[in-house]
């Protein structure tokens, strides 16, 4: 398999981005490429470690997902440069791992709510193939409050199709959401959804997260199903663009336990038992 070094990897996204388009700017010592948009005057930096790994992995589809990645968020910005915000007030939220950044390159910090130890609410201003995640210095042009906010996310969530693959490993049923809009784990906060899956659910119901791309909705009906479930969303963090977690939830009465409590728990009741 073809390995890269960062240098290699500049030159690849140089051939694949409009120079005339972009300024590049490779930082060795830090293994960092920074993006600056010519006509807009904004940038983005990427860290080529993330890519490098990635690459190692997916080779050729990876630079074209980056590629694909580094496109859409410039649209993003030409089009918000051109329109301005008032133009869609499509909002969802969107999640992300606590430790993701909670302020924008400005310094303006992102609107957020507390969702579990693992994992944060952000909320994104959808602008078609992509979107943008709101920050407080938005609040005015979007004329909307923070509570407005959460409100129509709340809302948004619900709209979106909850189609799903069907797996079985071991007697032990595995569901996956992967429509690939850039909402599939933010399903995670459709309760609606939630509760018509426990009601086909007849083992433990587990919810998973590990990238955005992919909400995993496990019926855990004896402890092989644990194992798998871990290998799964191990690899699924692993090859995910955007990580989240690697660490599954009990679901139950609309309630999130992280899956390694649980297990204490169980271990802690069987000792009293003896």
């Amino acid at each position: 398999m073809k390995q890269l070094k960062s240098e290699q990897l500049v030159e690849l996204l140089r051939k694949q981005l409009n120079e005339e388009k972009y300024e590049f700017h490779f930082d060795k010592k830090h293994d960092k490429l920074r993006l600056n948009h010519k006509t807009i005057g904004k940038g983005m930096e990427l860290s080529l470690p993330g890519i490098l790994a990635k690459y190692n992995d997916k080779q050729e589809a990876a630079i074209d997902e980056v590629v694909y990645t580094i496109s859409q968020t410039f649209n993003a910005m030409e089009q918000e440069k051109e329109q301005g915000f008032q133009t869609t007030t499509q909002i969802y939220p969107v999640i992300r791992a606590t430790s993701y950044p909670q302020a924008s390159k400005e310094g303006h910090a992102f609107i957020t709510t507390d969702h579990t130890a693992e994992t944060r609410i952000f909320y994104a201003l959808d602008l078609g193939k992509t979107y943008r995640f709101i920050d407080e210095s938005m609040l005015d042009a979007l004329q909307l409050s923070v509570e407005q906010i959460r409100e129509m996310a709340r809302f948004s969530v619900k709209q979106l199709p909850t189609s799903y693959k069907k797996d079985e490993v071991a007697e032990n049923i595995f569901y996956f959401v992967n429509m690939n809009d850039g909402y599939d784990a933010s399903r995670i906060l459709n309760e609606n959804f939630l509760k018509e899956m426990r009601a086909q659910v007849e083992g433990d119901m587990t919810l998973s997260v590990p990238h955005q791309d992919v909400l995993i909705i496990g019926d855990i009906r004896n402890e092989t199903g644990y194992d798998v479930l871990a290998q799964m969303t191990m690899h699924f963090f692993a090859v995910g663009t955007v990580p989240i977690t690697s660490l599954s939830f009990i679901y139950e009465d609309g309630e999130l336990e992280p899956i390694f409590i649980l297990a204490k728990n169980r271990v802690k009741k069987e000792q009293e038992k003896q």
